[in-house]
């Protein structure tokens, strides 16, 4: 596995180097099932979308450790949440988030075919000045400075059932994933971390829903998070201070609307804890960064 840090790096400076802001969503266009090895196998030979989408989850840490997937039903639709990580080094996002959502759209139209369309592609980030990869590879239904990265679809999508589906394969390819599972050991520390950052952002994020959605017991999650030398509330503040510089700092939306997105009851409780985070407030800091952008901006004339 590759460190979180050295590929967002590389897929930045791919970007800056090249003059492309969409380099990220370039990749994704080339990439195939194939490429996620044997978790592709298993993938591609489940009985519907749903079952793809669902053992893509379960395996997701074998893939990449930095991105969490979640998926939604209500109203005859279907929203695919990703969340990128930034890792420990912040680092802009825009690449990642890019080239795993576009990654899904290539892996949901290997199974449904060519043709198939979300309805809503939505991403965190601002507009590129050129939408054109965007449109290629998404159609015109795009959303940017939205409140979460997710690709939305019909319900009907995910039971669609697949005529090529290999009950032997599957059971091939779950042996080689389980045994690949077992020698490099998951942590339980990561499943919490994804589970944290897909919940953060509903207010519910609690110790208990937290295990209720792994299925442990949460004694067992308070021990094991012990015996590293961490808690819960550790955990959330940490993964609070790393999304809070990319809502604050790499993108225009309000406060209040940053609070929300962090978890917090009421602006005003975001407002203290940033302060004591940070020694200064987030208005400050995003004015702050407002002016040396402008500083850097030459005048045209």
């Amino acid at each position: 596995m590759i460190p979180v840090e050295r590929v967002g790096r590389l897929l930045q400076a791919s970007a800056t180097m090249s003059g492309n802001e969409s380099f990220g969503l370039c990749m994704a266009e080339k990439r195939l099932l194939s490429n996620l090895g044997a978790v592709g196998l298993l993938i591609r030979d489940q009985a519907t979308l749903r079952d793809s989408l669902y053992m893509l989850m379960r395996y997701q840490v074998l893939l990449n450790g930095a991105l969490s997937l979640a998926v939604e039903e209500g109203g005859g639709m279907v929203i695919i949440r990703e969340v990128v990580m930034a890792g420990s080094a912040h680092q802009p996002t825009r690449q990642r988030v890019e080239l795993a959502l576009g990654v899904t759209v290539r892996l949901i139209r290997q199974l449904l075919g060519a043709g198939w369309q979300p309805r809503r592609v939505c991403f965190e980030h601002s507009a590129p000045n050129d939408l054109s990869t965007h449109l290629r590879l998404f159609g015109r239904c795009i959303e940017f400075d939205y409140d979460f990265n997710c690709i939305v679809c019909a319900k009907t999508d995910l039971d669609t059932r697949n005529p090529s589906a290999d009950p032997a394969m599957v059971r091939y390819a779950q042996q080689l994933i389980d045994a690949s599972a077992k020698s490099q050991g998951a942590s339980m520390l990561d499943d919490v971390r994804r589970t944290i950052l897909l919940l953060l952002p509903s207010g519910r994020c609690s110790i208990e829903q937290v295990t209720e959605h792994l299925g442990i017991v949460c004694r067992t999650v308070q021990r094991r998070l012990a015996e590293q030398d961490q808690s819960f509330s550790s955990m959330v503040n940490d993964i609070r201070k790393e999304l809070v510089a990319r809502y604050v700092l790499e993108s225009d939306r309000p406060l209040t609307e940053v609070a929300a997105l962090l978890g917090f009851s009421a602006p005003s409780s975001f407002s203290r804890w940033y302060q004591a985070q940070f020694g200064y407030s987030a208005k400050k800091s995003r004015s702050t960064l407002v002016a040396a952008r402008r500083r850097k901006t030459p005048l045209k004339g």
